[in-house]
């Protein structure tokens, strides 16, 4: 990697206030990959390609990038700076709608990061956990979304993204699959995780589906999606 041209690409970009990944944010991220040193990781959110090439200094050998982007500036801006940043032959490039391009892509990835429309954040998170490895890792970057995901803002404008961040939060705080914490770094990281008991199982998160009995803390817990969450069985006494 070419670590001056990175530098440019980051001053430029925020001369330009394109939004790219805080410092703060890449440095828990950093630390993320340089312990796992991901064979593969997708990227959903490409913007200028200053993230992608930040992570590709932690790929194992061969390691790969796929990443998505739709807005047909900032991919012709990405690929410039791919050659410049001399990581090229590290990452792909998906040119298009997420939404469109997701669903065709069939690979198992170590890593994914989530950094594009706010209100699409539950359909990306369904998608990354098809396919994410059993010890793959879900990185959802400005979650709290200038702390409206926290707060009771309800404006208009906001709104929907700020619905779907509250439920991306949700479904990864109570599926019970994923081991999830949510820093206040940036605008706000979730760091989502199969844990022991989730490995394997590949769960598909379907509302009114009961999917799985649970020996949890003080007994057998049923666990439902939609309505029956297990903090409203908490109400009913069942835990």
């Amino acid at each position: 990697m070419n670590k001056v041209e990175l530098e440019k690409i980051k001053v430029k970009a925020l001369q330009e206030h394109i939004p790219i990944i805080m410092d703060d944010t890449l440095e828990v991220i950093a630390k993320i990959l340089q312990e796992k040193q991901p064979k593969r990781i997708l990227e959903i959110g490409t913007a200028v390609g200053y993230s992608a090439i930040c992570f590709s200094e932690y790929l194992a050998d061969e390691g790969i990038i796929d990443t998505i982007e739709r807005d047909e500036e900032r991919i012709e801006e990405a690929k410039k700076n791919f050659v410049k940043a001399e990581v090229a032959g590290k990452i792909i490039l998906h040119e298009g709608d997420a939404v469109e391009i997701l669903p065709t892509l069939n690979e198992k990835y170590d890593v994914v990061f989530i950094d594009a429309a706010k209100g699409k954040y539950p359909f990306f998170l369904s998608e990354a956990l098809r396919m994410l490895n059993d010890d793959g890792i879900i990185i959802a970057d400005n979650i709290l979304y200038k702390g409206y995901v926290m707060s009771d803002y309800n404006k208009h404008k906001q709104r929907t993204a700020v619905r779907n961040l509250r439920e991306y939060i949700k479904e990864t705080t109570e599926n019970p699959a994923l081991d999830t914490e949510i820093l206040e770094v940036g605008d706000g990281l979730a760091i989502s995780r199969f844990n022991n008991w989730g490995r394997g199982k590949k769960l598909k998160w379907e509302k009114g589906t009961v999917l799985f009995s649970h020996f949890w803390e003080f007994g057998t817990v049923l666990y439902w999606v939609g309505n029956f969450y297990t903090k409203n069985l908490s109400l009913w006494g069942w835990c």
